[in-house]
């Protein structure tokens, strides 16, 4: 029975992980969570998404969040050890709480599972970080991780945030603009590019400077 189970796991996730290369994500487990959490609260089931293809999107977006997340993104098969690594040493020592997951760790845990830190999450994420290593390329991991991350209370994708934060659409974003979007990922329900805070004014800063370090990035 257990087999049965296992196998039966492992055939729906690589077909699913297939369609997926090919067919947006219509929802994610984080977009009906934080929809429940809305409603429990009182504020309504909210989602607001537009997807918008990677060649319809800021070249200075994709930039901003390969130097803002995950500068190895390009190089690396979905871990990057040295991140992981410092990661843990880091948290192990009191300092600020870093998590060390790239750009496909994340497309992975938001398709697929729950928030979380939980040794389980982190085994069926690593899984997942696989397939889609393995099924999607960079262009295709990178363009899904732009439409579906969080970037704001019921704000989900760069086309969505452009239009709310900016009134402009992903394509026309500017590198000022692109990397204060980045510079939210860590906690885009607490941090506001409307309202930046001087933090928020640094580490956009910080994000600039590495979009020119990084030099001439391919994504195939």
């Amino acid at each position: 029975m257990l087999r049965r189970l296992v196998l039966g796991f492992a055939v729906l996730s690589v077909l699913t992980t297939i369609l997926l290369r090919f067919v947006p994500p219509p929802v994610t487990p984080l977009m009906v969570i934080r929809g429940l959490e809305g409603m429990a609260a009182g504020k309504g089931f909210v989602i607001r998404k537009n997807w918008q293809p990677l060649n319809r999107i800021s070249p200075a977006m994709v930039r901003a969040v390969i130097a803002a997340e995950d500068q190895k993104f390009v190089h690396h098969f979905g871990f990057d050890v040295d991140s992981i690594s410092k990661a843990y040493v880091n948290n192990r020592d009191g300092g600020r709480r870093k998590g060390g997951s790239t750009i496909t760790q994340q497309t992975a845990k938001n398709i697929f599972l729950w928030p979380g830190g939980s040794y389980l999450r982190k085994g069926i994420e690593a899984y997942f970080t696989l397939l889609l290593e393995l099924f999607w390329n960079k262009e295709r991991i990178i363009e899904v991780y732009l439409n579906i991350a969080e970037l704001g209370p019921g704000v989900y994708g760069v086309e969505s945030a452009a239009r709310i934060y900016y009134h402009t659409s992903a394509r026309r974003l500017t590198a000022r603009q692109a990397a204060m979007l980045a510079a939210i990922l860590p906690a885009p329900r607490q941090w506001s590019p409307a309202r930046p805070t001087g933090y928020l004014v640094h580490r956009q800063r910080w994000i600039l400077q590495q979009m020119r370090n990084l030099g001439p990035l391919s994504l195939n």
